[in-house]
């Protein structure tokens, strides 16, 4: 095991006595600092995915600026269907484009199998040197998209408000939705393996479209894939993150797939998910990402909300309840990480 100076996020992680409740954010590298913004001005935001040099500065900066317990990898959930040979256009008003989206048979057959350690050397490079210039300060989290998720930018092609493409094929082709989901389960154990070898401590799987399913069809379309994930995972003792955003429901399954901690967003009450899973998972979350919006004194309330609500004990990583919004002043930020810090104390005693 490596020698981390600070090791909270991992043992909150796996439900171990902490001093206090850790915070990373999710999106922490990002638009809202201007520290961020100095470099993308050099280049675009795929370039500085597949730059080694330019990832790991981005990813370190929050570190160093907001003093977080835990850093997450610069990169994209869709640099695998790229790596599949689906061309990504990053648009800067409309998000990502695939302009040739998935929907038949045919569509699906040109997908190419992948090595990570060859299609997405460039993310496993940024891993290694992120992890050398951090040099055992925080640990390092590595992230994808799950399979459902990939799978819906990946038929949809781009944003949707009633994701139709996607549904279409689930109502119409479960066959090749399900060899699709088969297909992307495979690649992402293997992506976040890799991740895991080149030095990632912990990953995290964000199912950011599970909350557009009904429940019966996220059952069989989102939740079986990422155990399925989880099960192949090539791992010593890093944990997984579940994030499901928009997933109210089946929490017990959820709890069950294999998953060390569970995140949740902004609209669940973290002290009733903790008495239905119990001691099964941690818990991550799940502060409204707008509260950063307000002044210093209601965002320091809603922290200690948020901490009361999960109350004693650990099994709490703070985090947002989605990505931290582009527009946010980063002293709002810096404050948040700061309450947490102080007022998490009296919940560890």
């Amino acid at each position: 095991m490596e020698k981390l100076n600070n090791d909270l996020f991992l043992r909150a992680s796996k439900r171990l006595p902490v001093e206090r409740t850790p915070i990373w954010i999710m999106r922490q590298a990002g638009r809202y600092l201007p520290e961020y913004q100095a470099v993308r001005a050099k280049a675009d935001f795929l370039t500085m995915c597949k730059t080694p040099e330019l990832a790991a500065e981005v990813t370190i900066q929050p570190v160093d600026i907001l003093g977080v317990d835990a850093a997450i990898i610069f990169s994209d959930i869709l640099v695998i269907p790229e790596a599949m040979g689906m061309p990504l256009e990053m648009h800067e008003g409309k998000g990502p484009i695939f302009h040739n989206p998935i929907r038949t048979e045919s569509d699906a057959n040109q997908l190419k199998k992948i090595d990570p350690t060859k299609e997405l050397k460039y993310v496993l490079d940024a891993v290694r040197l992120t992890k050398k210039n951090l040099n055992g300060r925080v640990p390092l989290i590595g992230f994808s998209g799950s399979p459902w998720t990939l799978l819906t930018y990946m038929v949809e092609g781009r944003g949707s408000k009633n994701f139709s493409e996607v549904k279409k094929l689930i109502y119409n082709k479960p066959e090749l939705a399900h060899s699709l989901l088969n297909k992307l389960s495979d690649t992402i154990s293997d992506y976040l393996s890799a991740k895991i070898e080149a030095g990632c401590n912990a990953v995290q799987i964000f199912d950011t479209w599970g909350g557009i399913l009904s429940q019966k069809d996220f059952l069989e379309f989102s939740l079986p894939y990422v155990q399925k994930i989880i099960s192949q995972l090539k791992r010593n003792d890093e944990p997984v993150i579940f994030f499901a955003k928009g997933v109210h429901h089946n929490l017990d399954k959820m709890a069950d797939i294999g998953a060390d901690v569970l995140g949740l967003d902004w609209t669940m009450n973290l002290g009733e998910v903790r008495n239905k899973v119990g001691n099964r998972v941690a818990l991550q979350g799940n502060l409204d990402p707008t509260v950063l919006y307000a002044n210093k004194n209601y965002i320091e309330q809603e922290v200690i909300s948020v901490l009361e609500a999960y109350g004693k004990g650990s099994g709490h990583i703070f985090n947002l309840g989605h990505g931290v919004l582009p527009d946010v002043d980063p002293e709002n930020v810096k404050a948040l990480v700061q309450f947490v810090k102080d007022e998490s104390i009296i919940f560890h005693r």
